[in-house]
């Protein structure tokens, strides 16, 4: 039976401070907190054991949160490693710029601990949703496997992270629906009152530069302008 409380979770931040209030509230609930206080310690520390989340300050010595997001998300042993941005850079941009190099999440400084750990339940409990139905799905040149939560366009393996996953096999699965942000943040993201609607549109550009051969023109993921996204059903 699936449990979030055993989960390991990895808390990355130079401030102490942070992580004490982090790894406090997070302990409380059951899960299994360890911290590092720079990059270079997270990334050696994930690669000798194995952790089930990752809470990400981007602000940090040597090697940077940003940096270390897109290391993680290009090595294929944690590329499905769920990550949670918490990082006093609140602007609109950087939280584009987090989401779109593979951020399952995005928090800002000052935060609410409460809201921290609804957020990393949240993100758990939609990777842990298996989806049904056959195993590997083939759409042009892509080849979905939804028991491995993995992505490939003409065997070359995609680097998507599990909500990007979650949202593509969404929409393929209903190929020519179309469907509105609302309906999207319903439906992968489900409960999660703290996701803002562009959240799906940074998503959606991520998908494409993975998936399409030419992004500004796709071929799979498309959009119907006024209305939302859809995959298109003849492919």
């Amino acid at each position: 039976m699936y449990s979030m409380d055993s989960k390991k979770i990895l808390v990355v931040d130079d401030e102490p401070d942070i992580v004490e209030l982090v790894s406090y509230n997070l302990k409380k609930e059951g899960f299994q907190v360890s911290s590092a206080s720079d990059g270079e310690e997270a990334l050696a520390k994930i690669r000798k054991g194995r952790f089930d989340f990752l809470i990400l300050d981007l602000m940090l010595p040597g090697l940077q949160g940003m940096e270390l997001c897109r290391i993680l998300r290009n090595d294929p042993k944690t590329k499905n490693l769920p990550i949670v941005m918490l990082t006093a850079k609140g602007e609109e941009v950087d939280r584009i710029l987090g989401l779109e190099i593979g951020a399952d999440d995005y928090i800002t400084k000052p935060f609410s601990p409460r809201e921290l750990v609804a957020r990393v339940r949240a993100v758990l409990r939609r990777i842990s949703e298996k989806p049904e139905g056959d195993k590997v799905i083939r759409i042009g040149k892509l080849l979905i496997n939804k028991e491995t939560y993995s992505v490939s366009k003409g065997n070359i393996p995609l680097t998507l992270s599990s909500t990007e996953f979650k949202l593509l096999l969404y929409l393929v699965e209903r190929k020519g629906k179309v469907f509105s942000r609302d309906q999207l943040l319903d439906a992968v993201w489900k409960d999660e009152t703290f996701v803002e609607p562009r959240t799906v549109d940074v998503h959606i550009r991520r998908l494409r530069t993975q998936i399409e051969d030419d992004p500004s023109n796709p071929t799979h993921l498309k959009t119907r302008r006024g209305i939302g996204y859809y995959v298109e059903a003849d492919i």
